[in-house]
């Protein structure tokens, strides 16, 4: 699936239908509307237009990060600074898959007597930019600031 928040506008995206039975038309070959519209959604990673439709007529939501985009928040209670390497819109919930580098490793083990260390940390956030998974004290597990 694509990510839904960068798809083109249903208005658009029946234009270059439009613009695929034109082009194949003059290799002489013939397809109606609805093929195109096939086509055109399965270009685009999409099972078939209803779901490539369905898809572009969502209220788009806004990642609360970007690929590449430097931030700061907080991981199981540790703060830290990282590069956000990958963002996917999920497809329900309005949620975001997110992978991050932490510039330091974040400790997530609350005992003095060990440690273990985690440097890329992949998680789900709402567009708030918080983990919908909580910790057992009922804080988010990661939160963007």
């Amino acid at each position: 699936m694509s990510d839904t928040e960068t798809l083109p506008s249903i208005e658009e995206l029946k234009y270059s239908a439009g613009e695929l039975r034109r082009d194949l038309a003059a290799q002489g070959i013939i397809i109606s509307h609805s093929q195109a519209l096939e086509r055109v959604a399965h270009d685009m990673g999409f099972k078939d237009w209803n779901n490539l439709s369905a898809a572009a007529s969502r209220p788009k939501i806004r990642s609360p990060a970007s690929k590449g985009d430097r931030v700061t928040g907080r991981y199981l209670g540790q703060p830290f600074t990282a590069t956000v390497l990958d963002v996917h819109a999920m497809e329900m919930h309005a949620r975001f898959r997110v992978t991050l580098h932490f510039d330091e490793p974040v400790d997530v083990v609350s005992f003095e007597s060990f440690s273990s260390f985690r440097q890329r940390v992949t998680c789900t956030l709402t567009p708030d930019g918080r983990t919908p998974q909580k910790t057992s004290n009922g804080a988010p597990q990661l939160v963007l600031d």
